[in-house]
């Protein structure tokens, strides 16, 4: 019996969720430093390699930002020779050009060459409009590393509270992806000073017994982790 080839999206999801394994490995110690050039090298196919570090975005620096892994020339080539392949369009939407900016600046701060990240980045929604604030962070969670230009410089109280209930309801519906994403911002507003009315601890455990098993949220909550530990390295 012959088995249809697998869908272009079933190949591009299983690239990111490779390449989202490796950078966990790195980032916990599981594993010995793997950039993205490795995932590129020992990829089946090479462009759904480089499209996962597209995907992925500034997590591909993760463990150089909380763990001083190093990040070197040829690093930094996989992720221009992404930018190259799938360059920033036009109509992309919001999240992507955010993800893309904060890319290309990690990118330059670690000796890459400069990159078009594309156009600037809109606004955000008004917090008071909590639910829908909370899944555009949620989309954004890439974002939430040490050093990273973002929507959320500046965190305060009312953030704090949005990501808290945000956070709150994707637990009451199972969406533990959503959840680990809104508790990895609640971390980083955490690790700035101001606190969230979460026990992030417990929220963490509860992903990790519960969730979805992916390598993607699971390397949310390790980063989360990170940042509610306190532990950021921060590079020149």
């Amino acid at each position: 019996m012959s088995y249809p080839d697998p869908s272009p999206h079933a190949v591009y999801a299983a690239a990111v969720e490779s390449l989202a394994g490796r950078v966990l490995g790195a980032l916990t110690g599981t594993q010995g430093p793997a950039g993205p050039a490795r995932h590129v090298e020992e990829a089946g196919d090479p462009k759904a390699a480089l499209a996962a570090v597209r995907v992925l975005g500034p997590d591909v620096f993760a463990p150089a930002l909380l763990a001083g892994a190093p990040f070197g020339p040829a690093d930094r080539e996989a992720v221009t020779e992404a930018f190259r392949v799938f360059p920033p369009g036009p109509d992309d939407p919001p999240e992507t050009v955010w993800r893309d900016r904060a890319t290309a600046a990690l990118l330059t701060r670690h000796g890459g060459d400069p990159v078009a990240p594309g156009a600037q980045p809109v606004s955000r929604t008004p917090r008071h409009r909590w639910r829908i604030w909370a899944g555009w962070m949620a989309r954004l969670s890439p974002l939430a590393l040490p050093g990273v230009t973002g929507p959320l410089p500046d965190p305060d109280a009312r953030a704090a509270q949005a990501l808290a209930m945000g956070t709150t309801r994707a637990l009451l519906r199972r969406d533990h992806p959503t959840a680990a994403r809104l508790a990895r911002w609640a971390a980083y507003a955490d690790g700035r000073g101001v606190p969230c009315t979460l026990d992030l601890g417990a929220v963490l455990d509860h992903i990790e017994l519960c969730g979805s098993g992916t390598a993607r949220t699971a390397l949310d909550t390790a980063i989360a982790r990170r940042l509610a530990a306190g532990s950021e390295r921060r590079t020149a």
